[in-house]
């Protein structure tokens, strides 16, 4: 099995602490920033950051939906780690500086693909895919965080 990998990044207009918290911010503000293609979302333990316990169903496409049971963790200063109990999934968020009063976030999701012909198709389309998903929860990331950051 391969790994597959999908990255997606933006510069927002909000200071890093701004940003990191919103992002790990579970219990309040993390729905929020969820596109349609995630559905049943509930915070089982925590909901801020290390050490919460997260569930969601992300249908990715028609066909493929993981239904995600994901452990939190702060690894180090500006770094959110989402590991799913459920798969080989693992989604790392990273807040840096990016400027005065600007943030650079990256959002990387790793994961063993599938082998085969299938396999072939995973790794050629589904990074694509996710990373539009998250291009999505990043533009959301932005208008919260830049809204509340003028203030």
């Amino acid at each position: 099995m391969a790994q597959v990998e999908a990255t997606t990044e933006r510069i927002i207009a909000a200071d890093p602490e701004t940003v990191f918290d919103t992002l790990a911010d579970y219990e309040n503000t993390r729905a929020k920033l969820l596109p349609g293609h995630f559905s049943e979302y509930e915070v089982r333990e925590g909901g801020d950051g290390e050490g919460t316990l997260v569930h969601w169903r992300l249908q990715a496409t028609s066909k493929r939906v993981r239904d995600c049971l994901l452990e939190v963790t702060e690894p180090n200063d500006g770094r959110l780690v989402e590991k799913d109990r459920n798969s080989s999934m693992v989604t790392t968020w990273t807040v840096t500086p990016a400027g005065e009063g600007s943030s650079k976030a990256v959002v990387t999701t790793v994961w063993d693909g599938a082998g085969g012909i299938g396999g072939f198709f995973e790794r050629t389309f589904a990074p694509k895919g996710l990373a539009r998903i998250y291009d999505e929860v990043l533009a959301r990331l932005a208008k919260e965080t830049e809204k509340g950051g003028a203030a």
